[in-house]
């Protein structure tokens, strides 16, 4: 239910901040620090498992479920051999964690029966992606994690007026 002002509009399109919502299931953030449900794909960035500096961006379409996973600066991932890497199955994995398995396949449009795997059930094939997006995203994500707490609006994150929104 969306609370709403006296004027008939949603209360959180009168302030600069809005309730995050928390994960369905705890997730560690090591190996997949980022992952989204934006731009008509399920994306994120998934930490490398034999660089400590390289990370990938892993998307998989809506619909098509076409597949991508790529360094940051668009090197193609080596495990792409006709199916989804291990990158890609741990970004669907994290999402579910976060989201929950129903509005992750009701996003992508993939009907999963029952105790099915996600990634399984999707037939799509690889189809290059951007990165760039994604992991410019990624970065922004990160540089708020560095803001201080504070209750004094932030210029930046102000995006709506506090009072008098008027429609």
């Amino acid at each position: 239910m969306i609370e709403r002002s006296p004027d008939g509009g949603a209360v959180w399109e009168q302030h600069s901040r809005v309730r995050v919502v928390p994960p369905v299931q705890p997730r560690k953030l090591a190996k997949v620090p980022f992952v989204e449900l934006a731009d008509g794909r399920l994306q994120g960035v998934v930490s490398s498992g034999s660089d400590i500096g390289r990370v990938y961006v892993s998307s998989i379409a809506s619909g098509t479920h076409a597949y991508n996973c790529s360094t940051n600066n668009n090197r193609p991932c080596g495990g792409l051999y006709g199916s989804p890497c291990k990158h890609l199955r741990a970004l669907a994995a994290e999402a579910v964690l976060q989201y929950g398995l129903d509005r992750v396949a009701r996003y992508l449009r993939a009907d999963v029966p029952e105790g099915a795997d996600l990634v399984d059930c999707l037939d799509g094939s690889h189809e290059p992606a951007p990165a760039a997006m994604v992991f410019s995203r990624f970065l922004r994500h990160l540089a708020y994690l560095e803001v201080p707490d504070t209750t004094v609006p932030i210029p930046e994150l102000h995006w709506f007026p506090a009072a008098g929104v008027r429609r």
